[in-house]
């Protein structure tokens, strides 16, 4: 028997593979179930705590029960030729319209209520009207009230006003309208293709059923006990939805490489790469961020149940799935060699492209670039076409303390540079507790230079006043503030932590500098992929949404310090472009389609796996600095 305890924990599954089989059989139905039944466990935001935006919108919330992060509905009216859009019985046929459809509790703004010019376009026959529903937090039911709201209060519209033409627009709607899309007839072919070319994949890398479906099931496993560990921890601690993207994309290409190492060596390599992975992960969940915490835990999670299952369910697996000829076990030194210059500039292209990551917008995409076609799009063109700017989809909320001018806060905020229009409502829905709302305006979305600098001009403006800048525009600055700002020490301690593990495990510091440095180079490469192909690129979305680089970064790191270690320990070299191959093909199967932030995520996956396999074929001497994975070496466990 042997004394390491890789391989005693690997003969103690063989000889009890019906009990561990069982076992892990109840984790997959039960705790899918479980994890299903959890989901709601996590915070559904997707907001950055902590900053003071965030703590505008609450207080916003907290008083007035609408708006604040939730971006409004932008109802659009044309009114016909020779009508005097300034006429009091024109602001008030709106005013009435606009009070029967927005519904209880909604909050409307409008020139009839202001008598500001800035709610008029320049056309002299198109005014529009920002309306908060009653209904709406900025998490995933909150946001659905908002869409539904949308539709009552288009129809609405459209019944008061016969004789305008009528349009509600919106964050929010635009990318309802995206989703209703759905994909195309060339965009389903794409995902047949794609799904077809994952199980083409697989059967070629394994060659038979068994051996296709032993690494999906590896994958849905620790999928599953990743999630149940994650939902565990959302009971003591807040925990963002974003991880349901994260966990299962990792575990597909962490299951797929790891069914594709020898047995033995892969296990206590398996078991390196994932320490090293969740010593990385557990830096991030210590941070105070709603973002990095999450991803911390998730990351945690699918490195320690990837051990549990290399260790356990893998021998077990193998046992019954027939293994392939010798045909790619050798060690990849001897698979593939790159010339010298091809390699360096392949490596210069990488670092080229990392580089593009610097020059990250972070945010929601531009408005115009959310959906190609539906009702949304036609009230923003609407809007355009009358030069009114598309800053006022994303206004800002200014909470006026008790006792203070809220008119005065007003003309202040009119004042400062970008701003389209400062008004203070009258209406009580504007006055709550002795407080009041001062609606904002910028001509630039949030997104934007221009924007961000109205942002921080105006909360300048009102800097120790007592005055709380919030609204839907403040929410990618706290994104900015208060989550990559803490990237200059989050990262360098996470892969401080990862490094201390390799060296600890293998005494070699120079292999496992490599290693590390390669897992940032990945995170940095599928963040500046998002940016030459979303901002750069034809898409032109003007800024990617916040979260999704830092979701596709920490996978990234997580499968290039797998594929590393692996390979360090003399793995397979046909290991990291299978699981890659598999975990592009598999994300972009599932995400082809209109919505935007989805198609940023999945490409972002794709771009992170293919980039971290092509990183690792780029090799000058191949096999130098390898890590011995006898069965002596018992550094490795």
């Amino acid at each position: 028997m042997s004394t390491e305890p890789a391989d005693r924990v690997r003969e103690f599954a063989l000889r009890h593979r019906a009990a561990a089989g069982a076992v892990w059989l109840l984790v997959l139905l039960l705790g899918g179930v479980a994890a299903v039944a959890g989901l709601g466990r996590l915070d559904q935001s997707f907001t950055a705590s902590g900053g003071p935006g965030h703590r505008a919108n609450q207080a916003v919330h907290e008083r007035y029960g609408n708006g604040a992060a939730v971006a409004p509905l932008v109802a659009v009216v044309t009114w016909p030729a020779g009508t005097d859009v300034r006429a009091r019985a024109t602001g008030e046929r709106l005013a009435e319209a606009l009070a029967a459809s927005a519904g209880r509790g909604a909050r409307t703004v409008s020139y009839a209520d202001t008598g500001d010019e800035g709610f008029l376009g320049a056309d002299g026959r198109t005014v529009y009207a920002l309306v908060y529903p009653g209904a709406g937090k900025p998490d995933l039911a909150g946001l659905a009230a908002v869409e539904e709201a949308a539709g009552s209060l288009r129809e609405g519209l459209r019944s008061a006003l016969p004789e305008a033409r009528t349009g509600v627009t919106g964050v929010l709607p635009l990318q309802h309208d995206s989703a209703l899309a759905g994909p195309g007839a060339a965009a389903l072919v794409v995902k047949a293709a794609c799904a077809l070319g994952l199980l083409v994949l697989l059967a070629l890398a394994f060659r038979s059923a068994l051996g296709v479906l032993a690494p999906l099931l590896l994958a849905a496993v620790t999928s599953v006990g990743a999630m149940v560990l994650v939902e565990a921890v959302a009971g003591f601690t807040g925990v963002s939805f974003v991880v349901v993207y994260l966990v299962p994309v990792t575990a597909l290409v962490v299951a797929v490489h790891r069914w594709t190492q020898p047995p033995g060596a892969g296990a206590r390599s398996a078991v390196t790469g994932g320490a090293a992975g969740a010593a990385a992960f557990a830096v991030l969940a210590l941070f105070p961020v709603s973002f990095l915490r999450s991803i911390g835990i998730a990351g945690a999670a699918v490195c320690l149940v990837g051990i549990a299952t290399s260790l356990t369910l893998v021998p077990v697996l193998r046992s019954v799935v027939p293994r392939p000829a010798a045909r790619g076990t050798r060690p990849a030194r001897n698979v593939f060699a790159v010339p010298c210059p091809l390699a360096a500039a392949g490596l210069v292209l990488l670092v080229l492209l990392a580089g593009a990551a610097t020059q990250l917008r972070v945010g929601n995409p531009e408005a115009r670039a959310l959906v190609e076609s539906g009702p949304s799009l036609d009230g923003l063109e609407r809007l355009g076409a009358a030069g009114v700017p598309s800053g006022v989809l994303n206004p800002l909320e200014v909470l006026v303390p008790e006792d203070a001018d809220a008119e005065a806060v007003a003309a202040r905020a009119a004042r400062v540079p970008g701003v389209l229009l400062a008004a203070a409502p009258e209406a009580a829905e504007w006055r709550r507790s002795g407080t009041a709302l001062v609606v904002v305006v910028p001509v630039a979305e949030p997104m934007t230079a221009a924007g961000a600098g109205t942002v921080a001009a105006l909360r300048s403006a009102f800097a120790g006043s007592g005055a709380l800048v919030g609204g839907s525009g403040v929410v990618d600055t706290d994104l900015v503030e208060g989550v990559y700002g803490l990237l200059p020490y989050a990262v360098p301690l996470a892969a401080l932590a990862a490094f201390g593990v390799l060296v600890g495990r293998t005494r070699a510091p120079g292999a496992a500098a490599r290693s590390v440095c390669g897992a940032l180079l990945a995170a940095g490469v599928s963040a500046g992929g998002l940016v030459v192909v979303w901002q750069w690129g034809p898409a032109d979305t003007g800024a990617v949404t916040g979260w999704v680089p830092l979701v596709v970064g920490a996978f990234a790191f997580c499968v290039s310090l797998e594929r590393s270690t692996a390979s360090a320990a003399g793995g397979p070299g046909r290991a990291g472009p299978v699981a890659a191959g598999a975990g592009a093909l598999a994300v972009l199967a599932v995400g082809i389609g209109p919505q935007v932030e989805l198609a940023l995520l999945v490409s972002g996956f794709a771009m992170g796996a293919v980039g971290d396999a092509l990183a690792g074929r780029v090799r000058v001497r191949p096999g130098a600095g390898r890590w011995s994975v006898h069965r002596n070496a018992t550094r490795l466990v």
